[in-house]
């Protein structure tokens, strides 16, 4: 006969009763809080509401896109004072969306080399390295955005007398970029083009029914592709480059000293604490993941690439979904050089029309569904390369 264990020794039973308590006490909280929000409104005769999204903006923005419905079809346009308030906050949000995803981009890739850089035989490239790290980790990242901004992209020469190199040109108007952009054929080709990602995404979903082959994966979109070239005749793309005409730019693409100053403090702050990461992955390794490989006549590059760095991608993911939350959060901070981030937008709009609740409420939900999503991919991209256990 099982004896019956007592409620305050069953475990299952305890953890049910901890998170019953706890969502309890959150919910307690979040109606006290929403209480105080309420009372204090009323008390200087504010209502809660968010019709002022649809009041006309009436500040610039001077760098940025919205979205935007004409002749029946939402489009993507550049932001203007005429705007309305949503559309001003949908900028902003662009905004942080844009250096978000190119700091992850160029963050991991200057992290894993400056991580590989801190195991160096090489004493140069080791110390290098090395300074690196501690220099960019113990300076606050406020600081080093202040100090690109200030101390080095608005002291560059102005744009008439900067200079060039290859089409590009850094001034203290930003940085220039010759950047493709289609032309007239695009129109007879994009339909080949959707038609090729719709494919790939097919044969992506259906993976768990049939698992093709991994050359599939590439052939058809390309196939896709090459054939909306052939019938087209020629590449629909053409490369604009930037072209200074008196005090303007015609062509190319732009990126503002403040785009410019955040996206670099972010990538270089950031990988400071991703080179750690990475060392740290690849110091945990058994030593004989070294010698094995060497014993067969592999060399150092094909060692690490091969053998080191794929185990030691299974540590560094998990700390480094972190890194990428905390970039992405800390974009925010470019409020301090008036980069038109969501924060930045959001300021401008309470301090016009007022309504600071709902503004930040916004706001939070900008960065939660942000961060959602990046840690639903992190957590997929975890699962997908984690180890199956084999059964015995």
């Amino acid at each position: 006969m099982i004896e019956a264990v007592p409620f305050w020794k069953d475990e299952r039973k305890l953890a049910i009763l901890f998170q019953v308590l706890l969502l309890t006490v959150v919910v307690v909280v979040l109606l006290f809080l929403g209480y105080m929000a309420s009372t204090n409104m009323a008390a200087r005769n504010l209502q809660f509401s968010f019709g002022f999204l649809t009041e006309p903006a009436d500040f610039q923005i001077y760098e940025g896109y919205t979205v935007a419905k004409e002749q029946g079809r939402w489009i993507l346009r550049l932001y203007h004072p005429s705007d309305q308030v949503w559309q001003a906050m949908v900028t902003g949000f662009l905004n942080t969306l844009r250096v978000s995803f190119l700091g992850i981009v160029l963050t991991t890739v200057l992290g894993v080399l400056i991580g590989i850089g801190r195991l160096s035989s090489n004493w140069l490239v080791n110390r290098l390295s090395f300074a690196y790290v501690e220099l960019i980790r113990n300076t606050p990242l406020l600081v080093q955005m202040v100090f690109w901004y200030l101390a080095v992209f608005l002291l560059l020469p102005p744009i008439r007398t900067a200079p060039r190199f290859h089409g590009v040109i850094v001034s203290n108007k930003g940085v220039l970029i010759p950047w493709p952009v289609p032309d007239a054929a695009w129109a007879g080709f994009a339909p080949y083009f959707y038609a090729g990602l719709a494919l790939w995404a097919l044969l992506w979903l259906m993976r768990s029914v049939w698992r093709p082959p991994r050359w599939l994966y590439w052939l058809t979109p390309v196939a896709a592709w090459g054939l909306g070239l052939y019938l087209v005749g020629s590449i629909p793309l053409e490369l604009s480059v930037p072209q200074v005409q008196g005090f303007r730019v015609e062509g190319g693409m732009q990126l503002s000293p403040e785009f410019s100053s955040v996206l670099l403090a972010l990538v270089l702050y950031t990988a400071s604490y991703i080179a750690e990461i990475v060392r740290g992955a690849i110091q945990s390794l058994p030593k004989g993941q070294w010698e094995a490989p060497a014993s067969l006549g592999l060399s150092y590059a094909q060692t690490l690439r091969l053998i080191i760095l794929p185990q030691a991608m299974r540590i560094v993911i998990p700390p480094l979904g972190n890194q990428y939350l905390n970039l992405t959060k800390n974009s925010s901070l470019a409020i301090a050089i008036a980069f038109p981030e969501i924060m930045s937008v959001y300021e401008t709009t309470v301090n016009q029309a007022g309504h600071s609740i709902e503004g930040i409420l916004i706001v939070m939900a900008a960065y939660l569904s942000l961060s959602l999503f990046i840690s639903a991919l992190i957590n997929w991209y975890n699962v997908k390369v984690a180890l199956v256990g084999v059964a015995r």
